[in-house]
């Protein structure tokens, strides 16, 4: 009986479900044809296509002052290796770091000061209130920040780029924002994940977005009238867009009360005629890595709603009740995309049970020609959607990762239809009760160590940029240096450098602190908690233990197989400290 009234629900289901499904369907292959006809255009029309700029005319642009925004809130066990890793490998001078935080932050205000006690081009931004507020309310007071930096110093930023605690930036972005502010007011650089196991879900479903979205609908939105959404991240806005923005809200540059102010600023800008672009996703000329922030997006079911029911009342709801449906017809048809997975999340849950269900039952076989030609032709649409998904992961993460593409699908269709249902639910309760929608704060992490190096720059480059030497220098000595010896060995050994001046380098560029150790402050014990065999095999000596750590000091840069032997002798987290030769020549001899 239960059977044969749930066979009835479904066939009555059935055709206006798959109906709807088609509708959506058709809708994304709008956008896949869209993005095909770019492509085939450029083929035939070289001189429409958006060429990426070359080594020549990211050089030739003149350089403008830029102030990277970056808010926190308990951000303490991640922003310090953001900050030191992205000033080590960030390819452009004429930047610094505005990082707000709380008073009531203790441990991300230290964060923070630890890295400005030795880099002047970072600057902590005190909120004058207690958070967490919004993430819009914290970027309000470091644009306030700096606007006092600017008198004071006599300095102004012509280019402001927005950037979260766990962002990788690369080395080339801040240099292309800066080539394309020539033209546009607003600059949207891609987003893209970091890569993670094919079998980590929740991660892969990122992935898999923001490789396709990042790859086609971005670049199509222009194209079919659209604005272009600040993904929050890589964002670059000139100067004067920003004064449009404040001369428009009463000095508000980011909606405090906005759950997603990245999307809104870029509506904001749309409508006030701002010149905007998206930098297409491309290798730059002679890498093959995409110029394209990376970061860890939230790797748990519950992290992962928690973020997707932010952006669905922020996106889909919040936006709609303060901006309406307004606009020329291509921005209609964006907000419309943008918000169809209201309806389009709950119905592919449906989608995807009644499929199980009629492979379970055969309820096929009871259906209606109708429903047949419905369903089939909704799959074929499901399958060009997915190949095309495919193609796209593939391009970033490779083939054998875009093979998890489909199970991922299924997976992200459960995940955001929970988000809808809570989103709908939070706002409407919200409502009702008159109450302000409360920001959802999406949980941090930040890449390893090992998985940074592959941005940093070279030593040579840093030495030049930072004055220890000249190009020509640094030419001379990469053409007499022998082969198999180190550039620093080179330049200590030949008199061109200091050793410290060298080690200040390496230790800016590995991102690793350095300094004298005091050897009448490190315990006996403490220098013998590794065996002697170890401490000379990979000249590493322990000199402090704190807070579950032990800090080793050692004149030689840390690899997986030094940091693997040491991991066999301690189960403390192991941190590094960089000292010269001959300083850890002076404590071996002391403490062993």
């Amino acid at each position: 009986m239960i059977f044969q009234a749930l066979d009835k629900a479904v066939l009555w289901m059935l055709v206006p479900l798959a109906f709807a499904i088609l509708v959506s369907g058709l809708d994304d292959l709008v956008i896949d044809a869209a993005w095909a006809a770019s492509w085939l255009r450029g083929k035939w029309k070289p001189e429409a296509r958006m060429f990426p700029p070359g080594p020549r005319q990211l050089d030739s642009a003149p350089q403008r002052m830029i102030a990277i925004l970056v808010p926190l809130w308990h951000e303490h066990e991640v922003i310090a290796r953001m900050l030191e890793h992205n000033l080590a490998s960030i390819r452009y001078s004429g930047y610094h770091f505005f990082v707000g935080a709380y008073p009531n932050d203790d441990l991300t205000q230290a964060a923070v000061r630890s890295v400005a006690d030795r880099f002047p081009t970072v600057h902590l931004s005190l909120c004058p209130h207690d958070g967490p507020t919004s993430k819009a309310d914290c970027l309000n007071w470091i644009y306030q920040r700096l606007i006092l930096h600017e008198e004071q110093k006599g300095e102004r930023f012509d280019v402001i780029v927005t950037h979260d605690a766990e962002d990788l930036i690369h080395p080339e972005e801040l240099r292309w924002i800066n080539y394309y502010a020539a033209r546009f007011e607003f600059i949207q650089t891609p987003v893209l994940a970091l890569p993670t196991s094919i079998f980590a879900l929740t991660h892969g479903v990122y992935c898999d977005e923001f490789a396709e979205y990042h790859t086609r609908d971005m670049a199509v939105r222009p194209l079919l009238g659209g604005f272009v959404p600040s993904s929050g991240v890589g964002t670059g806005y000139r100067r004067d867009a920003l004064n449009k923005l404040a001369q428009s809200a009463a000095n508000k540059i980011f909606e405090p009360e906005a759950l997603t102010e990245d999307y809104e600023n870029g509506l904001r800008l749309f409508r006030l005629g701002c010149s905007q672009t998206f930098v297409p996703l491309v290798h730059p000329h002679g890498t093959k890595e995409f110029v394209a922030t990376r970061e860890f997006f939230p790797q748990t079911w519950h992290a992962a709603m928690r973020q997707r029911t932010r952006w669905v009342m922020g996106i889909a709801l919040q936006t709609w009740e303060r901006h309406g449906w307004k606009g020329k017809p291509g921005e209609v048809y964006w907000l419309w995309r943008d918000r169809k997975g209201l309806l389009a999340n709950p119905l592919s849950l449906l989608a995807n049970f009644i499929f199980v269900y009629g492979l379970v039952t055969a309820i096929w076989e009871r259906t209606t020609p109708l429903s047949v030609e419905l369903c089939w032709a909704t799959f074929s649409i499901l399958c060009v959607r997915t190949a095309v998904r495919m193609a796209c992961v593939a391009r970033v993460y490779g083939a054998l990762f875009s093979l998890g593409v489909p199970v991922r699908a299924v997976y992200a269709n459960a995940l955001n239809a929970v988000a809808t249902f809570n989103a709908l639910g939070r706002y409407g309760i919200a409502r009702m009760r008159k109450r302000p929608l409360k920001w959802l704060k999406t949980d941090h992490a930040y890449p390893n160590r090992a998985a940074l190096l592959a941005h940093k720059r070279k030593l040579g480059e840093i030495l030049v940029g930072s004055s220890y030497l000249t190009a020509s220098a640094l030419n001379a000595a990469l053409a007499t240096k022998p082969p198999g010896v180190l550039l620093g060995e080179y330049l200590v050994a030949s008199g061109q450098l200091s050793e410290d001046s060298v080690y200040q380098a390496l230790s800016f560029q590995q991102g690793l602190p350095i300094g004298r150790v005091d050897v009448n402050t490190v315990p006996k014990r403490v220098a013998q908690a590794l065996p002697e065999h170890v401490v000379r095999e990979w000249s590493v000596l322990p000199f402090r233990v704190d807070e579950g750590s032990i800090f080793v000091a050692s004149a030689k840069l840390p690899t997986p197989q030094m940091s693997a032997s040491l991991r066999s002798f301690t189960a403390l987290e192991i941190r590094f400290h960089l000292v010269t030769t001959k300083e850890f020549e002076n404590l071996t001899a002391a403490l062993l």
